[in-house]
């Protein structure tokens, strides 16, 4: 039995001594005047901000926008550098945000430019993950949430004794991802190879997508499945339709 233990589990005078001086110590605070704290927090605050501006403006983006083929007016990324590997083109459109830290993976073996294209004012969260051999286009005011992975290839071919050999897929297995404008994907989703998502719809956290997603259409689960619909611009006002639609 450890010293520790011994100490917790014993009614000796020492022992309840050494307890009380331990709770004691780790309960032990100061009191926090503002007139002599809050300059305190404002000099921290001021020094980190100093730092992470530095950080994002001098060596973040400007990493990130070298390893674009073209990119927009504003684009703007986190403190991070993101992780890109592999020969390929990204294509970056006006106010685009790459937020936090991910990955981007060209596999150029399926494409002589495999590209992913991020369309304007669209923002891409932390700790998303783009596995590109062919295409991942993405349109215009799309919000992809934190986690999510979309790839355009499963990486091994289908067919079980090419997989055991090691072979690549075949061509028809790498099938490009087209997300279309102001789509929302919701936190760890998946988007498969092949999928188009339509203009407006919603991806629910979680979602595995193995299959297009109609405009306006709310998806979710495993495989996702539609569980409702988006109201149309212009729809909610006039006829009806778009009041039920948005129940």
């Amino acid at each position: 039995m450890n010293l520790r233990r011994l100490i917790a589990r014993s009614d000796h005078p020492l022992a309840k001594a050494a307890k009380a001086a331990y709770h004691g110590v780790s309960s032990f605070s100061v009191p926090a005047p503002a007139p002599l704290v809050k300059p305190l927090l404002w000099a921290y605050v001021a020094n980190r901000s100093a730092y992470h501006f530095a950080r994002r403006v001098l060596v973040a983006e400007p990493l990130f926008k070298a390893y674009c083929k073209s990119y927009g007016e504003h684009l703007h990324t986190d403190i991070y550098v993101h992780w890109i590997q592999g020969k390929g083109d990204i294509v970056v459109g006006h106010h685009v945000h790459f937020d936090g830290k991910s990955s981007i993976t060209f596999a150029a073996r399926f494409s002589d430019n495999p590209t992913l294209e991020v369309g304007d004012h669209t923002g891409i969260s932390d700790g998303c993950a783009f596995m590109i051999g062919k295409r991942i286009t993405l349109g215009r005011h799309v919000r992809v949430a934190a986690g999510v992975f979309m790839t355009d290839s499963n990486g091994h071919p289908a067919e079980p004794t090419a997989r055991m050999e090691g072979a690549p897929p075949g061509d028809e297995e790498v099938r490009p991802i087209t997300i279309h404008d102001n789509v929302w994907i919701g936190r760890r989703a998946t988007v498969v190879p092949g999928v188009t998502i339509g203009e407006g719809s919603i991806v629910a956290a979680g979602a595995i997508v193995m299959s297009d997603v109609a405009p306006y259409t709310v998806v979710a689960g495993n495989p996702a499945r539609k569980i409702g619909t988006v109201p149309q611009p212009g729809a909610a006002q006039g006829n009806g339709q778009g009041r039920s639609a948005a129940r």
